[in-house]
């Protein structure tokens, strides 16, 4: 089995598992997340512990690596109820801002029409100035999911660094033409 795999997810306190047909619900104060097993792939609780459990096939290779990838979904989801995750976001360029008006993100990206995104469920978004967003959230793939679809109305060019970047997220400018 793979080493991450091995390694059990620590529940703390206030958080609860239930194993239904198939899939893991994890609870806690932040809310609750469920995540359907691959067949082959087994969960079991050990006092306040989840262990994830491989059964013997042909295709042992690839139910080891869906067994790390699902210790590792676990251990997200336990971090998302009892934490939650955060990305930010920054604009950069003339006239590039960001309002939030009920459940709609109001986007101006130097485009001849404003840009509205609509919050999915489960994700709350917070302008705390006109050029930067803050997603949080449960489930770190949705935050993770929005925050790339924001981006991708205009990614950051590589010749003056205008769009939208990722907080901390550093772009490697090109040289412009010479005479």
């Amino acid at each position: 089995m793979s080493r991450i795999a091995k390694m059990p997810v620590d529940l703390p306190k206030g958080v609860n598992a239930t194993f239904a047909a198939g899939a893991v619900t994890i609870k806690g104060a932040k809310g609750a997340l469920t995540l359907c097993l691959a067949r082959g792939v087994t969960v079991a609780q050990n006092e306040q512990q989840l262990v994830v459990a491989v059964t013997a096939a042909k295709d042992a290779s690839t139910r080891i690596a869906t067994a790390g990838a699902t210790r590792a979904n676990l251990a997200n989801m336990v971090v998302g109820v009892t934490k939650g995750f955060e990305r930010k976001l920054e604009l950069v360029g003339v006239g590039y801002r960001a309002a939030l008006q009920g459940k709609n993100l109001n986007l101006t990206l130097g485009f001849s029409h404003p840009v509205s995104y609509a919050v999915p469920e489960g994700i709350s978004i917070e302008t705390p100035s006109q050029t930067e967003i803050v997603i949080k959230g449960v489930d770190r793939q949705k935050v993770g999911q929005v925050a790339a679809e924001i981006r991708g109305y205009r990614p950051p060019e590589p010749y003056k660094g205008k769009g939208v970047r990722y907080a901390g997220e550093k772009i490697v400018m090109k040289e412009g033409k010479k005479k």
